[in-house]
């Protein structure tokens, strides 16, 4: 089933050690984009909605080249995988796993995500 954003009150929201982080609202996140959020420690996180209302997060630092970019870099599938690819130097980021495509021996940490209402 998909929602349609207008109608409903979701929040998009991150898996933070024994809590949820909220984000933003789920109408926020334009499928096939990225935006960056700030977490309450300093770091950042990338949050994507791919065209199917799937959501992913990973760290919106690129380990190339130590820019906090990749909310801005081009989604797409490889075999199947979800991918960002940086803005800076093309390397591709696999969104469930934060597993460079390109090196593997390079990784940004990945986060579970969600849609939920928001509690009363």
């Amino acid at each position: 089933m998909t929602l349609a954003p207008e109608t409903t009150e979701l929040k998009v929201q991150l898996q933070l050690e024994d809590s949820w982080f909220t984000v933003c609202d789920l109408s926020r996140l334009t499928p096939g984009r990225g935006v960056a959020a700030l977490l309450a420690d300093g770091r950042q996180v990338a949050v994507f909605r791919d065209r199917t209302d799937r959501l992913y997060a990973i760290d919106n630092r690129d380990p190339f080249g130590g820019a906090a970019v990749l909310s801005r870099g081009l989604t797409g599938t490889h075999q199947g995988r979800p991918f960002v690819a940086s803005p800076l130097l093309k390397q591709r980021f696999d969104l469930e796993t934060g597993q460079c495509l390109d090196d593997e021996g390079v990784r940004v940490a990945a986060y579970t995500v969600r849609a939920a209402a928001p509690r009363p």
